[in-house]
C-alpha cells in the first residue's frame, strides 16, 4: 500500500466508555431521598410555625370526653375510604383499594402543604401514572373528582335546608345583595376570560379541547356504571357528612349546644362561603368562617373556638406525620 492510499484512510474512531447499566449520576442518586424525607421535613416546619393552635387544641381534647372523641377518631378514618371511593368512581379502570386508601392517606398530609388541594392532587396523580394511566385520563379523573365534590356539597346542602326548615336559623348568615352582585360578577368575569383565551391563544385551545374530550368521553363512560355511579357521588356527598360528624362529635366532647344538624349546615356553610379561598387544607379561612357560623347558631365563642381547634388536631396534626411516613414508604416502594 502507498504512502498517498495511507494518508487517505479514515483515522480509527474513538468511542468513550460507556457507563455501567444502571450508574446513575450522583445528583440522580440524591433524588429519591430528597423525596422521602422532604414531607417529613415540611411536618417538621408545618408544626414550628404553627406550635400554638397545636399545643392549645392538644390541651383542651386532654379535657374532653375520651369516648366521643373516639367516635370523632372512626369518622376521621372514613373520610379517607370516603376520598378512595370517589377517586376509584372517577376513573374506569379499577385501582387497588389497599394502595388507593393509603394514597389517600399520604395526599391528606401533602395536602395541608400546598393550597387548594395542590397537594391531593399531585400524590393521587402520581399514583394514577404509576398505575399505567395515561396523563390525559388521570387529569380528567382529577377534573371530575374537583368537580363533583362542590356539586355534592351544594346538594346536602339544599337537602339539609329542605329537611330542618324550622331548626336552623339562616338570617346572619345570609350575604347581602352588594355581596351576591359581587361574587356573581366575578364568575363572569372569569368565564368570559377564559373564553376568550381560548378563543385568542391556538396553542392554548387544542390541549384544552382535548383534554375537556377526554373528560366529557370517561364521563358519560362513568355514568353507564352503576358501582362508578355510586362511588362517585356517594362518596362526594358522604365527604362533608363524615367531616361535619367529626366536628359534631368533637364538640359534643367539649359540652358543645348544637346538635348534629346545626353542626353540618354549620360546615356547609362555611365550606360554600369560603371554600375557593386558596389556603393550605382550607385552614384560616374556613376555621374562621366555621366558628362564626356556630356562633350565629347561638354555640359560645370559647367553645365554637376550641371545638375548631379540636377538630384539626384530630384531623391534621395526629394523621400529619403517619401520614408523610405513609407517602414516603410509598415513594421508596416506587407506588408514588
Amino acid at each position: 500500500m502507498s504512502q498517498l492510499q495511507l494518508e487517505t484512510l479514515p483515522a480509527p474512531l474513538t468511542t468513550a466508555p460507556r457507563p455501567a447499566a444502571g450508574r446513575r449520576s450522583p445528583a440522580a442518586r440524591l433524588v429519591r431521598p430528597a423525596l422521602v424525607l422532604l414531607p417529613l421535613l415540611l411536618v417538621g416546619v408545618w408544626a414550628l410555625v404553627d406550635r400554638r393552635a397545636a399545643y392549645a387544641g392538644a390541651a383542651r381534647l386532654a379535657s374532653a370526653d375520651p369516648w366521643w372523641l373516639l367516635a370523632a377518631f372512626s369518622f376521621t378514618c372514613l373520610t379517607w375510604v370516603a376520598a378512595a371511593c370517589v377517586r376509584q368512581g372517577a376513573l374506569p379502570e379499577r385501582l387497588p383499594p389497599g394502595l388507593l386508601v393509603a394514597s389517600q392517606f399520604a395526599a391528606g398530609a401533602a395536602n395541608q402543604v400546598l393550597p387548594a388541594g395542590l397537594g391531593a392532587h399531585a400524590v393521587t396523580l402520581r399514583f394514577l401514572q404509576r398505575r399505567g394511566i395515561a396523563l390525559p385520563r388521570a387529569t380528567a379523573s382529577l377534573a371530575l373528582y374537583s368537580l363533583v365534590k362542590p356539586v355534592a356539597r351544594t346538594l346536602v346542602l339544599l337537602v339539609f335546608l329542605v329537611a330542618f326548615p324550622d331548626v336552623l336559623r339562616l338570617g346572619a348568615l345570609v350575604p347581602d345583595d352588594r355581596t351576591l352582585l359581587l361574587a356573581a360578577g366575578a364568575a363572569v368575569l372569569a368565564l368570559a376570560a377564559t373564553a376568550v383565551l381560548l378563543v385568542t391563544v391556538r396553542a392554548l385551545r387544542r390541549p384544552v379541547l382535548g383534554f375537556l374530550r377526554t373528560a366529557l368521553t370517561d364521563a358519560r363512560e362513568l355514568h353507564t356504571r352503576p358501582a362508578r355511579v355510586l362511588a362517585l357521588w356517594g362518596g362526594a356527598a358522604a365527604t362533608p357528612l363524615l367531616q361535619g360528624s367529626v366536628i359534631a362529635t368533637v364538640g359534643f366532647s367539649l359540652g358543645l349546644p348544637l346538635s348534629w344538624a346545626q353542626v353540618i349546615l354549620a360546615l356547609l356553610v362555611a365550606g360554600t362561603a369560603v371554600g375557593a379561598v386558596p389556603a393550605p387544607g382550607g385552614i384560616g379561612p374556613v376555621d374562621a368562617a366555621l366558628v362564626f357560623t356556630m356562633a350565629a347558631f347561638g354555640a359560645p365563642v370559647t367553645i365554637a373556638t376550641a371545638t375548631v381547634i379540636g377538630y384539626r388536631v384530630l384531623t391534621v396534626w395526629l394523621p400529619l406525620l403517619p401520614g408523610a411516613l405513609v407517602l414516603s414508604a410509598l415513594l421508596h416502594r416506587k407506588v408514588l
